[in-house]
């Protein structure tokens, strides 16, 4: 069945394969960002630019140009990664990715509650690095932190939204090769968003709250 999708951070890398994936599936795609960039308005899907998840006057512009469309899926894919390492730390970039990668999901999943039609899904992209207990290396300070946040943001969010037949997935789309990593990685952003969406597609309100590595792998808080 057709629905309707609201994917963040879809102008490109992860996000933009999202939009493509959830496209050829025939659904109905509203792809927020701050800027559109040259591939994403040839998608085909309802581009929402000038949408800053940090900002709250921004959310509300996209619930209002949404009007009164049921969202049947959210993935909350806006993030942004700042190296950091102890003796060299930015606290101010620390804040910042607090403000964007656990902050801003939370933002946009509470405004959109009105929205959300019967049964819908919500997937928050996160990392690996944001487990406690897989942290071998150290640093990325803020990176870590703020993912750990939204990891636990995503707990929460499973259990708040479970009486409304609401589930929440948290998601490590593995080391993918974006412009966030410097082009590094070893997945592609297509295959990364076909697991995804495959893990979405597995997503019932008896394993929501799971933190899943897009390959399928229950990952350790």
């Amino acid at each position: 069945m057709n629905q309707n999708v609201l994917i963040t951070g879809s102008n490109r890398g992860i996000g933009l394969a999202l939009v493509r994936e959830y496209l050829g599936r025939g659904d109905t795609v509203f792809a927020a960002c701050r800027n559109a960039g040259a591939e994403l308005p040839q998608t085909g899907a309802i581009v929402v630019d000038g949408i800053d998840v940090t900002d709250p006057g921004s959310i509300a512009r996209l619930v209002n140009k949404l009007e009164r469309s049921k969202i049947g899926l959210l993935i909350n894919n806006a993030g942004i990664l700042e190296t950091d390492h102890l003796g060299s730390l930015d606290f101010d970039g620390v804040l910042r990715q607090f403000q964007v990668n656990s902050l801003g999901p939370l933002r946009v999943t509470a405004a959109l509650l009105p929205l959300f039609r019967d049964k819908a899904r919500i997937g928050l992209i996160t990392s690996r690095m944001g487990s406690i207990s897989d942290n071998t290396s150290g640093g990325y300070y803020g990176y870590r932190m703020s993912k750990a946040a939204l990891n636990a943001a995503g707990m929460s969010l499973a259990r708040d939204l479970k009486p409304k037949g609401i589930a929440v997935a948290v998601l490590h789309p593995g080391f993918v090769r974006t412009d966030m990593v410097g082009g590094g990685g070893n997945v592609a952003p297509e295959t990364a968003a076909k697991q995804l969406a495959v893990r979405m597609d597995g997503l019932t309100l008896e394993n929501t709250g799971a933190f899943w590595h897009a390959s399928g792998e229950l990952l350790p808080w």
